[in-house]
């Protein structure tokens, strides 16, 4: 693996189709809308199915709520598949269709198994969104601009964030404070409302599926499956003949130099394409073990502590939705200028120095307004940093030949850390406390900024056959 940190720089100046590209890359991202939504939009539904179903165990409550990870594993390791067989366009018609489908099923559950059943299946679609949505616009994409498309994947998933959050509060009756189970079983919130709450996603999934079909496909792929006139005719659309020309011939350079007849999973485990793929997987992993979740787990009870109810959902939604979002716009306006680099290092410090100053706070047991604003700050750090930059990094790190098996297996890595840290949280912060689960996910972090301080090159204006030639050089 190489360990140099800088990419040569040579680029001319070309002329793109900025309403088509902003349209196939926009369509693409409403992948990441519905990977948002479909993962938050439980939270709100919870205290109404589990009164439906009868859930009074808590096994049986973190099964209903975590059955969808089991999904997401499938639908990471589906996506490589589908995406190098079937193309990523197609891929993502499926994954759109199944959204679809899985949303329709968990609203129309009237058994606890049906409804784990299609969970899961709605979690296949979020893994198959997770990687597929930001691999398409990173192939599709000019490297002058690739770093804020891929962006906006993240962008539609925290909109999908405060869309689950505003849909359920909207959605939701009030109920009377002290209600029995059987109370809210047998009210309307318990019969039909939390049923609109998960077929809600039908919409949205069905404008994805509709604009699926009229985004090209993407030319990397076409071109690696030897359909270069097609790729040709879709590099054009987006920058003209010349552009065309010049990134076709690029591309094709690309595939004969790495003409390799094994297959991608066997090439993937030799030099050097081995030290790129854990690479990617442990940035993929490192996004979920910066320690977010700590916030979001400790979220109502810091915000109480200052004197405000996380409990309600509009709360929820003003605070931590808000916040999501315009630090994300923040990420897109830097990402360019910065390059992806600075800002994963940015974030990592970022979160090990608050989440030090955090776990002092809680050591000494503190209480107010100052703790609200180091969460929000830790927040707005992740939002800015980690959380897309990690998924721009990811969708141009690999050569093209094995964009899509690299990218499904960074993103199971991404999914099994995130289950990881879920198990884990409850465990660690029973047997060592608050204070010192902030400060190992400070000591995370920590590590994380001197890994990709040492192995993380700037890819930010190179494009992918440039990056792909980084690793590949002797």
């Amino acid at each position: 693996m190489k360990t140099s940190t800088t990419l040569d720089e040579d680029h001319g100046q070309d002329t793109f189709d900025l309403f088509h590209l902003y349209w196939i890359c926009s369509i693409a991202a409403l992948g990441g809308l519905l990977f948002g939504y479909d993962w938050v939009v439980i939270g709100g539904a919870k205290p109404f199915y589990e009164a439906y179903f009868g859930i009074v165990s808590p096994m049986q409550s973190g099964w209903a709520m975590s059955c969808a990870l089991l999904g997401c594993f499938a639908g990471a390791l589906c996506s490589g598949v589908l995406s190098e067989a079937l193309g990523r366009k197609r891929a993502l018609l499926i994954a759109a269709a199944v959204f679809v489908g899985s949303s329709i099923g968990t609203g129309s559950a009237h058994v606890l198994a049906a409804f784990v059943l299609w969970r899961i299946l709605g979690g296949l679609a979020i893994g198959m969104a997770s990687g597929l949505s930001p691999m398409y616009i990173a192939e599709a994409a000019p490297a002058e601009i690739r770093g804020k498309l891929v962006c906006l994947n993240e962008l539609t998933i925290v909109t999908g964030l405060f869309l689950a959050q505003l849909t359920n509060w909207m959605i939701a009756r009030p109920v009377a404070a002290g209600a029995l189970p059987a109370e809210i079983a047998a009210s309307w919130n318990g019969q039909v409302g939390w049923r609109y709450m998960f077929a809600a996603t039908a919409i949205p999934s069905l404008l994805f599926f509709v604009g699926m079909l009229t985004v090209p496909e993407s030319p990397r792929w076409l071109a690696q499956r030897g359909r270069a006139d097609e790729a040709g005719r879709n590099l054009a659309r987006i920058g003209g003949a010349e552009y065309s020309g010049r990134v076709l011939a690029e591309i094709q350079e690309s595939l004969h130099n790495c003409n390799e007849t094994r297959s991608e999973l066997s090439q993937l485990t030799r030099k050097p394409l081995r030290g790129v793929l854990a690479l990617g997987v442990i940035l993929a992993a490192l996004q979920q073990w910066c320690g977010i979740n700590v916030i979001f787990n400790y979220a109502q009870e810091v915000f109480a502590a200052a004197g405000y109810g996380l409990a309600s959902m509009l709360a929820n939604i003003l605070i931590t939705g808000t916040v999501m979002v315009v630090f994300t716009f923040a990420a897109i306006a830097t990402v360019e200028r910065l390059g992806r680099r600075l800002l994963m290092l940015v974030g990592c410090a970022g979160l090990a120095a608050i989440y030090v100053v955090l776990g002092a706070l809680f050591r000494v047991h503190s209480h107010g307004i100052h703790m609200l604003v180091l969460v929000v700050m830790a927040i707005a750090c992740y939002a800015m940093t980690l959380a897309p930059i990690t998924w721009v990094v990811l969708s141009e790190l690999f050569p093209n030949q094995v964009r899509g098996t690299a990218m499904a297996i960074s993103t199971m890595s991404l999914w099994s850390a995130c289950f990881a840290l879920t198990y884990s949280f409850p465990i660690l912060n029973g047997h060592f406390g608050t204070a010192d689960v902030f400060w190992l996910y400070a000591v995370i972090c920590a590590a994380g900024f001197v890994y990709i301080l040492r192995m993380l090159p700037e890819t930010k204006g190179r494009t992918l056959e440039e990056i792909q030639h980084f690793w590949m050089k002797d």
